[in-house]
């Protein structure tokens, strides 16, 4: 079966079918790439208005018998992102679906590609293909084949179904749960009786930041941490939670990976577990570009049977980003991206990890309602109006331009905390959950130092406490340097998690290594003063004052199930 180039004058594959029964039924020449099978009548296509992509050969010849417009597939799963480019210009593409599993793989690559906005799935009555219409009725195969085009459904309307529905089933697994108070001091009450120790805010805000998918821009986070620390045990415990829809999880991945994969990152977190796995320079800039952009657009050349040519590669986000790394910092330009939270690592938490570890009874969660939870919000609701939005923009200090990003990671995590409580939130009258202060304290409690760091508008009790130690200690030595095992004797930490704590102070200038020479040890004495804390997140009673209204703290006492009037799906 020789595949023909658009201009149908040189053979650009060639497939053979070697069985009719057994296993492989079509092999494809050595050497060759698979096309769509038809590229040179395309032109005649495009003059029809309209294409019907069917599965394999066969069927294609038998469409081209009866005249009509049609493309093969090479396999159910043949179907290539890339090719959607070579049926530019066709207003409408008919998918004939087969009743098996083939088929519902065929329609899954289908509306997983670029095709898909102006794609129709297009189900045959009582008959499998259109070799079976042929033969069942070679008279009446144009009229019954258009018949069921003219029945075809679009993609959009059946996406929306679908998620309606599975919205609904979702709800009825996750009422009780939707309806609770605090739904994130619940989880992690959950996530602690499965036997993970401590990291009480960490865990929150890793939940936080995974529901805020569901928004226009999703908050990143990197967790930091010694080797050990639980870094990456922490992030796939808190993975358990969500639906495999809500994240994409790698340990590692190659440069141009985010540019060539062709699995879906709209509206979904990629996950890297050490970010030594994206150290080079242009996957960094890639993850830059869709953290900051919210979509990817990328052109390169690429070698066709035609010759080389320039090929524009989109990828639509949103797309989050977690990733654990032992590092201080990551790439500068990345850093500011995401918010930085460091795993605790003193020996009381160790104790407890410990502890955790020798518990005999450990329960298992029911996870079941905690993934429907998610599942409904997918379905739901996602547009949030914050009442006091501005006000509390007027009470944050403008003290760095980071803030400027930093802030609207606060917002997103506002909005996440009301989807994720969206069944005990008002609505506005354009259907927005409307956001409580109740929400803002939340988050404010969980990132309000963390904020603050990141502008250097405070510092952390782990460098005060480091600080600290090597003032004392140098005052105790007369004033003489102080070498890290004193230091780390005294902050009852060990010798790893002193020396990062050392690091970042270091960095911050509050503290200096008088020890030039590699692989000496180190010679610390007090560097910097440490400036006063100032206060960037103000407390929510002063917002609730600014407001002089205490309205927006309302509840909605008997929320509607999901459905289309909830807002964009």
């Amino acid at each position: 079966m020789p595949y023909f180039d658009a201009e149908g004058a040189e053979e650009v594959c060639v497939r053979f079918r070697v069985s009719l029964d057994g296993k492989p039924k079509v092999k494809t020449r050595k050497g060759d790439k698979h096309r769509l099978y038809g590229l040179w009548r395309l032109e005649k296509i495009r003059r029809a208005g309209y294409a019907i992509l069917v599965e394999g050969e066969s069927d294609t010849q038998v469409g081209w018998h009866h005249g009509e417009p049609v493309i093969g597939v090479p396999g159910a799963t043949g179907f290539q992102g890339e090719w959607a480019a070579e049926l530019e210009g066709i207003a409408k593409i008919y998918a004939i679906v087969e009743p098996d599993q083939g088929g519902e793989a065929f329609w899954g690559r289908l509306a997983a590609s670029p095709l898909k906005d102006r794609l129709y799935r297009v189900e045959l009555d009582g008959v499998k293909d259109l070799g079976d219409l042929h033969r069942q009725s070679s008279e009446a195969f144009g009229d019954r084949l258009h018949d069921a085009l003219r029945r075809g459904n679009h993609w959009l309307d059946i996406a929306e179904t679908e998620a309606q529905e599975r919205a609904r089933e979702a709800w009825s697994r996750c009422e009780t749960l939707a309806r609770s108070e605090d739904i994130l001091e619940r989880f992690y009450e959950t996530l602690r009786a499965s036997g993970v120790a401590g990291e009480r805010r960490t865990a929150m805000i890793l939940y936080l930041a995974l529901t805020s998918r569901r928004l226009d821009r999703p908050v990143s986070v990197a967790v930091k941490g010694p080797s050990s620390g639980g870094k990456s045990y922490l992030v796939e415990c808190v993975l358990q939670y969500f639906p495999e829809s809500a994240y994409y999880a790698l340990t590692a991945m190659s440069e141009k990976v985010l540019a060539h994969s062709e699995e879906p990152i709209k509206h979904r977190f990629l996950v890297l577990y050490e970010a030594a796995g994206m150290n080079g320079e242009f996957a960094t800039y890639l993850i830059r570009s869709l953290l900051s952009e919210g979509k990817l657009r990328y052109e390169t050349m690429r070698k066709t049977p035609e010759g080389w040519g320039p090929i524009l590669i989109e990828r639509e986000g949103p797309t989050g980003l977690i990733v654990t790394t032992t590092m201080d910092k990551l790439h500068p330009e990345n850093e500011t991206r995401l918010l930085s939270i460091s795993v605790t690592d003193t020996r009381e938490q160790t104790g407890q990890v410990l502890r955790a570890l020798a518990e005999e009874e450990i329960s298992s969660p029911d996870l079941a309602p905690w993934v429907a939870l998610q599942e409904w919000i997918e379905g739901g609701a996602r547009r949030v109006t914050i009442p006091f939005a501005k006000v509390l923009a007027e009470k944050v200090p403008p003290v760095a331009v980071r803030l400027r990003r930093d802030f609207h990671a606060v917002l997103s995590l506002i909005r996440a905390h009301a989807v994720l409580h969206q069944a005990s939130r008002d609505r506005d009258d354009q259907g927005r959950i409307v956001a409580t202060i109740g929400d803002y304290a939340v988050v404010r409690d969980l990132v309000a130092d963390l904020v603050a760091e990141g502008v250097d508008a405070t510092v952390s009790a782990a460098v005060r406490a480091t600080v600290a130690t090597v003032a004392k200690l140098v005052d105790d030595e007369g004033g003489d340097p102080v070498s890290l095992g004193p230091i780390a004797e005294e902050l009852r930490l060990d010798k790893s998690a002193a020396s990062r704590h050392l690091r970042t102070a270091i960095g911050k200038g509050f503290v200096r290594n008088l020890e030039d020479r590699k692989g000496k040890p180190g010679r610390y004495v007090l560097g910097d003063a440490m400036p006063d804390d100032v206060v960037v997140l103000p407390e929510p009673e002063e917002v609730l004052q600014a407001l002089q209204c205490c309205s927006v703290v309302g509840r909605d006492t008997d929320p509607p199930l999901p459905s289309e009037d909830w807002g964009e799906v």
